[in-house]
């Protein structure tokens, strides 16, 4: 079995997920091949569609948005994500056993919820929502009409039996909104499709492979994929740490040597949240400083096809600045490539800024 240096899991990495290079792809294209984009806040998926695609505009998402293309719906690990229609309605049978779990556990819902028929209260939701699309506050207020529970864990208990997604304006570029929920099936007009673990696997490494059961399990939020896995017909490979790492059979790998062109990565980039192993790109130092405890997660800047920093767009009236702040001190070279693309980043995303600058800080 080959093993595979942790720069040859970089550069697999970087092309599968189009770093090595800008591609020419629309916007719903990339969507799908990148398996979803992480979307816990409203914009970072447009950040991260911006380095990987040529002559990417956010209009070019936000019209997916509209047109019910992509949808914003809690999915792997719990959190929300930006994915196809078709991606979501696969996807969300397939993780539904960790909402199952999480209404078991959760340490602020559960208790207010174990005295209530879930199924009703789910049935009550889907039956509220498809009269018309609510705020979270106002199901939850709907709910509690019915059942002496917080509204807050009723409009919880629907979020995870049902598959609710977040509607616009909620995270169209330039604009602001609450979130507001529908059924998703209702949202696109399709059922949702029979739960393929098999599928979720090969999606996952076709996006972020070669990779190890851990790392699929990091990413979808479940567990047991090993047995699925085990009855795939799959390429293994071994990390530099001996773990077994799987890759779909008809996918090659880059040359371990390819350049990795400077890049600024957006904020809650996927590329450093799913996997287990995350040293692949970034080290295990750098990354408690681009997480917060609170678990926001920075713009970074990948130097080399790893995260030597992170950088940040501060506004004020009609300026923004992009600040710059490596944690080495980088290439001149490879500096410079930074401060270029972090100008752009900014006339892409600012530009009805009367100034703007870039500022690199100094490495610490």
């Amino acid at each position: 079995m080959e093993t595979l240096s942790r720069r040859a899991l970089n550069r697999a990495t970087l092309e599968r997920q189009l770093l090595l290079r800008r591609a020419k792809l629309s916007a719903l294209e990339a969507v799908e091949h990148l398996a979803g984009l992480q979307a816990q806040a409203p914009f970072p998926p447009y950040y991260a569609l911006w380095p990987r695609l040529h002559g990417f505009r956010p209009s070019d998402l936000s019209d997916l948005l509209e047109s019910r293309q992509v949808v914003r719906i809690a999915l792997m690990r719990g959190t929300v994500h930006l994915v196809t229609a078709a991606d979501a309605l696969a996807w969300r049978p397939v993780v539904q056993v960790l909402y199952e779990r999480d209404l078991k556990s959760n340490t602020q819902h559960a208790g207010p919820l174990a005295g209530v028929d879930h199924d009703e209260v789910a049935a009550a939701a889907r039956e509220l929502l498809s009269r018309s699309p609510l705020s979270s506050t106002a199901l939850g207020a709907e709910l509690a009409r019915r059942w002496d529970v917080p509204p807050a864990s009723l409009t919880h208990l629907a979020r995870a039996r049902l598959p609710l997604v977040q509607i616009p304006p909620r995270a169209i570029w330039g604009k602001a909104g609450q979130t507001t929920y529908a059924c998703l099936e209702d949202w696109v007009g399709s059922p949702l499709s029979p739960p393929s673990p098999a599928s979720l696997i090969s999606r996952y490494l076709r996006a972020f492979g070669p990779a190890s059961v851990a790392d699929v399990q990091a990413w979808a939020g479940i567990t047991r994929l090993g047995e699925v896995a085990a009855s795939m017909d799959l390429r293994r490979y071994r990390d530099p740490d001996g773990r077994e790492l799987l890759d779909l059979p008809e996918l090659s790998m880059p040359d371990p040597d390819v350049p990795a062109p400077p890049r600024l990565l957006g904020p809650f980039d996927q590329t450093i949240l799913s996997y287990a192993d995350r040293t692949r790109v970034i080290s295990d130092e750098y990354r408690k400083r681009v997480i917060t405890q609170n678990g926001l997660v920075k713009g970074t800047l990948l130097v080399g096809g790893f995260v030597r920093g992170f950088w940040e767009i501060k506004t004020s009236r009609k300026a923004a600045v992009v600040e710059l702040s490596p944690f080495e001190k980088l290439p001149k070279r490879d500096l410079a490539a930074l401060e270029s693309a972090a100008g752009q980043l900014m006339s892409w995303a600012e530009p009805g800024a009367e100034t703007q600058e870039v500022r690199v800080l100094p490495a610490a």
